[in-house]
């Protein structure tokens, strides 16, 4: 599927948890961890495990950087 947005990651699920309403997906990229915030049902209509291969999309207006 096409998507207009720039910033797509390839990672792996490192871990999903599981809140009431809520869900909180870790993402493996590289040595860097992306964690997503998602509602509890489109992490169970996707299936999400720990091992799976995702691609985080990230929608931002700002992104800030910082140099060592």
């Amino acid at each position: 599927m096409p998507l207009s947005a720039r910033n797509q990651l390839k990672g792996k699920v490192k871990s999903v948890r599981l809140g009431t309403i809520m869900a909180e997906v870790v993402v493996q990229v590289g040595n860097q961890e992306v964690v997503s915030a998602i509602t509890r049902s489109s992490a169970e209509a996707l299936a999400l495990a720990e091992g799976d291969d995702v691609v985080a999309i990230i929608k931002a207006t700002e992104v800030i950087l910082a140099k060592d």
